[in-house]
């Protein structure tokens, strides 16, 4: 009775070496995707501005509100710039999903610039609203309303707060603004702090 010969096959093994070139290969993977995320997230905010922008440049001729494109929810009510840093921004009615992803928002129930109250502008840290971290006490703020009315605020201060409590106030007295984003600058995930730059009317 003749006998079957077997050839053992030794398992592979999974060196040290294997695994971390497996752990390199899966963080570049995530990195380019992330790179990817952001790149498109920059270049869809940068077309939108120039889109909000020729919208509100139709709306200081007409003085009616001008969508930047038929389906949007939303539209331009006023230019923001702070000369001394070179940022400028077309603020959006509302701070709806789709007016964030586009540009930065006035939120409902907040004074529309130039008047008294409170009005309180917020955007994303990534994108629109980056520059808030390089504003500066006595910087000049300058807001152009959708009727060409313009009003210069001056940065009184900078602080961070809890989004659920931020103690603004929309109905103090004078006339006041303040530009909201998400805090820390660079993280990566959501979280609850907000940066905020609060300034008043000076003229």
């Amino acid at each position: 009775m003749s006998m079957m010969s077997v050839t053992s096959i030794a398992p592979t093994r999974f060196t040290r070496r294997g695994a971390l070139n497996l752990i390199s290969a899966l963080l570049l993977f995530s990195s380019v995707l992330l790179f990817g995320n952001s790149l498109y997230i920059y270049a869809k905010a940068q077309l939108a501005q120039v889109l909000l922008e020729r919208a509100f440049s139709q709306s200081l001729i007409t003085g009616k509100p001008v969508k930047a494109w038929s389906w949007a929810d939303t539209y331009p009510v006023a230019r923001i710039s702070i000369d001394r840093i070179g940022a400028e921004a077309i603020v959006l009615q509302g701070a709806s999903g789709e007016a964030l992803a586009f540009g930065p928002a006035l939120l409902n129930e907040t004074s529309r610039p130039g008047t008294r109250g409170t009005s309180v502008i917020a955007a994303h840290r990534d994108t629109h609203f980056a520059f808030l971290q390089n504003v500066k006490v006595g910087d000049l703020i300058k807001v152009t309303r959708d009727d060409g009315l313009e009003f210069v605020y001056r940065a009184l201060s900078m602080r961070v707060v809890d989004a659920n409590n931020s103690g603004i106030d929309r109905h103090a007295a004078g006339f006041h603004l303040v530009l909201s984003t998400c805090y820390p600058f660079d993280a990566i995930t959501h979280g609850t702090q907000r940066y905020l730059v609060e300034a008043e009317l000076v003229r």
